[in-house]
Order: C-alpha cells, then sequence, then structure tokens
C-alpha cells in the first residue's frame, strides 16, 4: 500500500522560508511524477509545483521565482524549497504521486505565513 508522509510545514513570517519534504513508500513500480498542491480555505485546490521522472519541472505562477521542486529517486522523496513566503501562501499543502497511472496524496501539512 502506497503511503505518503509529509513533513516540514508550519508557522513562519513573510519573507521567511520553508521546507517540505514528502517520503513515498510501498511503491512497487516506478514513480512517474511528483507534485505539490495546496488548498487555502474557501478556496479550491490548485498546483503548486510537480516535477516529473526525467527531471522536468512545472510551477504555478504565483509560485515561480520562489519555490523550488526537487526529488530524491533513490528515497522516492520529493521536496518543495519555499523562500520570500507571502500571507497568501498560506495553505494547506498536498503531495502527490503518480505511479503508473494511480495517484496518491497525502494527508497535508499546514503552512501559515504572517504578516
Amino acid at each position: 500500500q502506497v503511503q505518503l508522509v509529509e513533513s516540514g510545514g508550519g508557522l513562519v513570517q513573510a519573507g521567511g522560508s520553508l521546507r517540505l519534504s514528502c517520503a513515498a513508500s510501498g511503491i512497487r513500480f516506478g514513480i512517474n511524477s511528483m507534485g505539490w498542491y495546496r488548498q487555502a480555505p474557501g478556496k479550491q485546490r490548485e498546483l503548486v509545483a510537480t516535477i516529473i521522472a526525467g527531471g522536468n519541472t512545472n510551477y504555478a505562477d504565483s509560485v515561480k521565482g520562489r519555490f523550488t521542486i526537487s526529488r530524491d529517486n533513490a528515497k522516492n522523496t520529493v521536496y518543495l524549497q519555499m523562500n520570500s513566503l507571502k500571507p497568501e501562501d498560506t495553505a494547506v499543502y498536498y503531495c502527490m504521486v503518480v505511479v503508473t497511472t494511480l495517484d496518491y496524496w497525502g494527508q497535508g501539512t499546514q503552512v501559515t505565513v504572517s504578516s
């Protein structure tokens, strides 16, 4: 059974940094892509960043230049380095992994940016 364990969320002041991690276990086949999504109160879940097996990345316009996604294939782990955080980045951040044609989600980690 695939499980995703996220860590690294918390409370930070505007302009600060946080690094999220997501470790996947129970993976029996290659991971096609890994990514981060977020959901703020009263809003729909939205894409933050994704990274595919070949290393190509994709970012939401709102985080380009501030966030960096990376992965460690040997550890089945994906990271999200978040710099220059803004209050509007406050949300629950979810890790997502695609294995063959199935997607799996983490439980979410809260990121709160104070002004």
